[in-house]
């Protein structure tokens, strides 16, 4: 089998209702990885592009998250409607620019959003 060009890393996590840091899939129930397989299959990118079960991506104030690799892609607030337009962002090599996480929210403690939940 032939590798492949990108790995969707969907956090799955969950977390008791009101915990401050919030959680990417509050119900359990999140529709995400088939919603991305089924658009991956639609755009002719299956066997080429893996959407994977992700645990906590350690950023639950971003959620839901949606890590792409080997692109360095964070994406957060992601919604079903997100999904289309991040699998063309792949297949065109342009990343769907608003929700992309900024530099300097990315694993660190200072981010703007973290600070706003203590």
């Amino acid at each position: 089998m032939a590798k492949f060009k990108h790995h969707i890393f969907i956090c799955q996590n969950t977390r008791e209702a009101g915990n401050p840091r919030g959680c990417c899939n509050p119900d359990g129930k999140s529709p995400f990885i088939k919603l991305f397989k089924e658009a991956l299959r639609a755009k002719g990118l299956e066997g080429v592009v893996r959407a994977n079960k992700a645990g906590c991506l350690d950023h639950c104030e971003h959620g839901p998250m949606v890590v792409i690799y080997p692109d360095e892609l964070w994406y957060g607030r992601v919604d079903e409607s997100d999904i289309q337009p991040i699998v063309d962002g792949l297949a065109s090599g342009k990343p769907l620019e608003r929700l992309l996480l900024k530099e300097d929210c990315i694993n660190t403690s200072s981010c703007e959003h973290k600070a706003a939940k203590t």
